[in-house]
């Protein structure tokens, strides 16, 4: 080990091996990078890769858009978030009142609780608010905090995911297929 790894706080280094054991397992995960996006012949087409500029929940009803998204948030180390806003919707529909209670406790001990693995960025106000609301589990008790992660991606992560290369590159990509079949057609058209 070197030196300035010594010198830090066991804790801490627990924390450094946590955080790379979490990127390689994430890494390992097929569906967490781009390819989703190109599979085949189901490219997003130019007009839905630029619909995606039109509001972020256009972007999270987009299939391609959610995938390239998500794909977005773990090269910024901040998967978390999306995970978190969609397990919130899952928990949300959950129609058998008596698994609220368990699904509850297992979302926020994987996103909210001081020692999460997947912990989110959220106040403590927030946190002590979906805290009290878990006493008595409803379909709604993750709302605030649900509200304040959305937020988060739709006013920090989402313009930063358009500025992305890998957005610009999704782009260009589907500006070239658009192309090649707009003169496939005029070719056979002559």
């Amino acid at each position: 080990m070197c030196k300035g790894l010594a010198s830090l706080p066991t804790c801490c280094l627990e924390r450094a091996k946590e955080l790379k054991a979490r990127l390689g397992s994430i890494l390992q995960k097929s569906n967490w990078n781009l390819s989703c996006c190109k599979i085949g012949h189901n490219k997003p087409t130019l007009e839905e890769c630029l619909r995606w500029r039109e509001s972020f929940e256009k972007l999270l009803s987009s299939k391609y858009g959610l995938c390239a998204f998500t794909a977005f948030l773990v090269s910024e180390f901040s998967e978390e978030n999306i995970a978190f806003y969609f397990a919130c919707e899952d928990y949300r529909t959950t129609k058998c009142t008596a698994k609220l209670p368990a699904k509850a406790q297992k979302i926020y001990d994987e996103f909210i609780g001081s020692d999460a693995p997947r912990e989110i960025n959220i106040d403590h106000e927030t946190r002590d608010i979906t805290r009290a609301n878990m006493l008595a589990a409803s379909p709604s008790c993750f709302d605030p905090a649900q509200h304040k992660i959305y937020m988060l991606m739709a006013k920090d992560c989402y313009p930063r995911f358009l500025r992305s290369p890998a957005y610009r590159d999704l782009v260009c990509q589907a500006n070239r297929s658009a192309k090649a079949t707009k003169q496939r057609q005029q070719e056979k058209k002559a």
